[in-house]
This record gives structure tokens, sequence and C-alpha cells, in this order.
């Protein structure tokens, strides 16, 4: 059965001038437009493709999905504004509707065409798929199922007085504390991140790196081959701005640490009072 709002694995019944019509079960077929069909093509194929409605609120498909699906949040550009909502630019022909009911006061000012708005993808009272911007009546402040150093997707939210608020794995509310942050973060932009600790409450505390010595294999490299494009040499030590080393390696501070720690134990660098250097080759 077709599935409006995310990807699915439809047959194709059959192929014509208009497109290939794939079985949407109790639905009916489905339309995926001609442009869209694969070559070679045949009866009775698989497809993955993403369902939608139409201008005229027919299931449709599309072999490329959308910036989110049902569920996802995600930063989306409106389209128009009228007086029943707001259009948002997802990828697909049909806009995605945001109505005004879905709107949070505070939100309203920024409903203007061009503008990019967070939302998350969700379904009205009749099953359609819409916008909402009430992230709060979607998102739980308590987590299940993550663990201390777990990789989550990140969703940048607002900043607060302890630090940045994101939105974990699409269902969850975390923090990034303020220590924790070593670039600018957007609204809306997309980020990895790893659960720096879930405390007694079930609340999560995000960090933007990997927890203790799980990113140093990987960063290792990246120092070193920094260092070899500015000539074997930088001028940056354990006593350096976390700001600095950011913009040099991407990583926090106590993770540099333990990188040129691990290349001074086998020998690839040499730690200076002034920064750190190639080791010279034997």
């Amino acid at each position: 059965m077709a599935t409006l709002g995310i990807l699915n694995d439809l047959q194709i019944l059959r192929l014509s001038p208009e497109g290939a019509y794939l079985d949407g079960g109790a639905e009916g077929e489905v339309l995926l437009p001609i442009r869209q069909v694969p070559k070679g093509s045949e009866r009775g194929q698989n497809l993955a493709v993403f369902v939608y409605l139409d201008a005229e609120d027919l299931f449709t498909a599309s072999l490329r999905p959308p910036l989110a699906q049902l569920g996802d949040v995600a930063n989306l550009k409106i389209a128009g504004v009228n007086k029943d909502g707001a259009y948002l630019v997802w990828g697909l022909p049909q806009n995605l509707f945001l109505p005004w009911k879905e709107v949070k006061q505070e939100h309203k000012i920024q409903i203007r065409e061009g503008q990019m708005i967070m939302v998350i993808v969700c379904e009205d009272n009749s099953g359609r798929v819409i916008a909402s911007t009430r992230l709060d009546d979607f998102l739980s402040d308590e987590a299940e199922g993550l663990a201390e150093g777990d990789r989550v997707a990140l969703v940048i939210g607002d900043r607060t007085d302890l630090g940045v608020r994101v939105v974990v794995n699409n269902r969850y509310w975390g923090m990034v504390h303020n220590n924790e942050i070593f670039s600018t973060l957007t609204r809306g932009e997309k980020r990895e991140g790893y659960v720096k600790a879930l405390r007694p409450d079930q609340k999560l505390n995000i960090s933007l790196s990997a927890p203790g010595y799980a990113k140093v294999d990987a960063i290792a490299p990246s120092v070193l081959l920094t260092l070899k494009r500015n000539g074997g040499f930088l001028a940056v030590t354990d006593k350096s701005k976390p700001e600095e080393i950011y913009a040099l390696f991407g990583i926090s501070k106590k993770v540099f640490k333990q990188s040129i720690g691990a290349l001074y134990k086998t020998k690839q660098i040499v730690i200076e009072a002034e920064g750190i250097r190639l080791a010279p080759a034997e």
C-alpha cells in the first residue's frame, strides 16, 4: 500500500506514454511521471519512490526524495504566502503546505516569501502531509534508546543562556553547552554529533566532537596533513585558545591534545615551546 510522505517500495503494474503506473494497493495506481522512469524499466519491477499528492490531489511518485520526509525536521525556504498559510520549497513540484494554525505566534514574523523557516513534516487530521513550526508538540525532552558516545544526527535550534538547543535524530531535544561550541552554529543547520551524557532526568547533553579517544585515530592524519601543508610547523600548543584549534582542525582542544599526544608517542611529531613540528625522517 502506498503511504504519503515517505519512501515506498512499489511494483510497476504497467508502462504508458505518461509514465509508470505503480501498485499503490488500496490507494490504486500511483503514477511515476515518464521523465523519471528509469531506462529499461519493466512490468513487475519494484521501484523505491517517494509518494505525495499532486496539484489535483492524486497520489504521485518521485524517484527523487524531497528535502524532508514525514517526521523530519528541516529548514525550508518559503515560496509563497496567502490567507491560508505558507508554501515551502522541499524539492517536489508540489510545495509543502504550512497552515497558519501550525505557526507559533513568535514565528509569524518569519513568514515572508524568500525567508527560511524551521519546521517538522507531519500529518493533519485528514492524513495530508503538511509542515508545522510547533516542534515542541512532536519532540520530547526525554530520550530513549540512546547511550553515551552514540553518534546522532542534529538540526541546530535556538541559542539559550546555557548553549544551543538541537534536534536529535528528529525525535528529541538536546543541548550543546557553550563550552562545547567552537564555531558559528546556524539555526536549521544539519550537523553530526555525539551523546555526551544522558542525564538522570533523561535529557541529552550533546557534543559536536566524538568523546574520549574515539576521534583520535581519525584526526591524527588530518593533523599531519595540515602540518605538511604549512611547511612542517604549526604555531599551536596545548596553551592555544580552543577557537584557534577549532579553526585549524575542526576539533575541541581536548581531542587536539589527545591527538598530538598520540602522534608524539609514535614519533611522528616533535612538540616544541612555540608549536608542533613534523619529526624528521629517519
